[in-house]
């Protein structure tokens, strides 16, 4: 069994929390001898990319010294437990805790007040849509302006518009109907806001990934900490001029600054923690969660397949493919990550996928169209997982039309297809989260779904056929976060379903109602009428109580 070692976001402090993990699941071993493991020339290029998002060598050596470390927050400060004078006080606390006592302060917000507050948000992203746009720009180098339109400025916009027109009937309390045990009574549900919610971003798509889960919280009628990633700097910076210009610090705050933040960010005792990373971060911050006995909402990853079936349309099943294999340079949790087709349509797939890729992409240097690799470790650990496979005998196409040297500093894959690969190979192994596509062949449909069946759930699953039969048993057959049929990705913009992984892709979901029960607390209130059963059900008990109970429950059991 593979386990998923890459995924779609920061992993804001992924390094320092698994060297934690390290250590305290092995006390035996010094921390300086694991940092020897890790730093050697060879062990230390291997490492996850999102493994360096804020640590330096020199930060990595400096805890080197710090033996038997047990907490997230001695790692923080660098010190052991024993050494500290005291526990450390959390530098957010007193922003929590000034949030919490505004939102016990103003009561449960109204419905117009809600939509207020949206219809301010949806004012900021606009008028800050242009920083945006530069400060992501900025955070990769380069980033094609189209994609990042579409998705900083028009999803979450987008999102705030459906949000509006649905909330009305969202906040409304739900009858349900009476049991045999309450006829009588009347039974209702209401949802009501849980209190503070904490957001982490994540960075490849620094202002969606934040805002998203925020419009949630903030239909739902919770106050909000946002914690954006560190990869980010300057999409973070933007995001905290616009909200701290439009809404009070105890109602949403951003916070900013390094790995510490982060550390600090998870141990707060939050009301609900929505974190956007890799599975290996996402359970180091469920521990930190659950010692506060916080909810959490994982939003993480995996290797999302796509299944060709040999009734399928080639030429559309590779249009929505690079769609979404190639925007923003395959640096999505949902982009496919492999493809399964039957092995006698391989070659042909190949030879068409690389014509379109062609097309898209006359030429690579020079393209306003590419988005950059975020930065030069993930740059290096994409061309690495190229290596490895050419080393383990991949066939390896790089679609380069224009036969250019890509410039020194300019960190662009060329779209690459891989080919005669096998489970030994990293890139079949971990999360690509760039523009590689392996391609495997398959002898029956069974061989494609078994294949998927013995790995990780993934985050989404993608299938291609005209039998409409067929696809509804490939979905039903295998598990995965979401699934779409003829397309890829765009279930995530379907505001009427929830987004959400499955074991090591994600816990929870949020998008439209979803969101906005993900952010509330769905409370149960029981109205009892003028005649209440329990009345019959106390001592002294009848003489014929008993006989009349065993029929009752014969009855119900037989």
């Amino acid at each position: 069994m593979h386990t998923i070692a890459r995924t779609h976001s920061s992993h804001n402090y992924g390094f320092l929390l698994a060297i934690i993990y390290e250590i305290t699941n092995r006390q035996q071993t010094s921390m300086k001898q694991k940092i020897s493991l890790f730093t050697t020339a060879s062990e230390y290029e291997k490492l996850p990319y999102y493994s360096f998002n804020a640590i330096s060598l020199k930060t990595i050596h400096s805890y080197s010294e710090t033996p038997n470390m047990n907490s997230l927050t001695a790692a923080a400060v660098n010190e052991t437990p024993e050494a500290a004078s005291g526990p450390k006080e959390n530098p957010y606390r007193s922003i929590l805790n000034a949030q919490r006592k505004a939102f016990m302060a103003n009561g449960v917000l109204s419905f117009e007040q809600r939509i207020a507050h949206l219809d301010t948000l949806k004012r900021a992203i606009g008028e800050f849509k242009d920083p945006l746009i530069e400060a992501v720009m900025s955070d990769f180098g380069h980033r094609n302006e189209v994609e990042t339109i579409a998705t900083e400025v028009i999803a979450p916009a987008g999102e705030i518009g459906f949000t509006k027109s649905k909330l009305k009937g969202w906040m409304k309390h739900r009858r349900v109907r009476p049991t045999l045990q309450t006829l009588g009574g009347t039974g209702k549900i209401l949802y009501q806001p849980k209190g503070v919610i904490g957001v982490m971003g994540a960075w490849n798509y620094p202002a969606s990934l934040s805002l998203s889960p925020l419009i949630g919280a903030m239909a739902a009628g919770n106050h909000c900490m946002v914690r954006p990633s560190d990869l980010s700097p300057a999409t973070t910076e933007v995001m905290k001029q616009m909200l701290a210009k439009h809404f009070e610090d105890n109602y949403i705050t951003v916070i900013d600054g390094d790995v510490n933040a982060s550390i600090a960010f998870s141990e707060l005792p939050f009301d609900h923690l929505v974190y956007t990373g890799g599975t290996q971060v996402g359970s180091m911050v469920m521990q930190a969660a659950a010692k506060n006995l916080t909810p959490v909402t994982l939003e993480m990853g995996g290797k999302s397949p796509v299944i060709i079936a040999d009734d399928a349309d080639m030429n559309r099943a590779i249009e929505s493919i690079l769609m979404g294999k190639l925007i923003n340079s395959g640096q999505t949790c949902i982009a496919p990550d492999y493809i399964l087709i039957p092995e006698q349509m391989k070659e042909r797939f190949i030879e068409l996928c690389s014509e379109n890729i062609a097309q898209r992409y006359p030429s690579l240097a020079q393209n306003d169209d590419i988005t950059w690799i975020i930065n030069e470790r993930h740059f290096q650990r994409i061309q690495g997982l190229i290596d490895d496979a050419k080393e383990k005998g991949a066939r390896v196409i790089q679609v380069n039309p224009a036969s250019e040297t890509i410039p020194e500093g300019k960190r662009i894959i060329p779209p690459t297809l891989i080919t005669d690969v096998n489970d030994d190979m990293e890139v079949m192994r971990e999360e690509i989260f760039g523009p590689l596509l392996p391609v495997l062949g398959y002898q029956k449909m069974d061989d494609a779904i078994q294949y998927i069946n013995d790995r990780p759930r993934p985050l989404a699953l993608y299938y291609f056929g005209k039998n409409n039969q067929r696809a509804i048993d490939t979905v039903y057959s295998t598990t995965s976060g979401g699934a779409c049929v003829n397309e890829t990705m765009l279930h995530v913009s379907h505001n009427n379903m929830p987004f959400g992984g499955i074991g090591p892709s994600g816990l929870g979901g949020y998008h439209g109602f979803d969101g906005f029960v993900e952010f509330s607390h769905k409370k149960s209130v029981y109205y009892q009428g003028p005649i209440s059963p329990a009345k019959w059900i106390k001592p002294p008990y009848a003489p014929k109580a008993k006989s009349v109970m065993t029929w009752v429950a014969n009855k119900v059991t037989g």
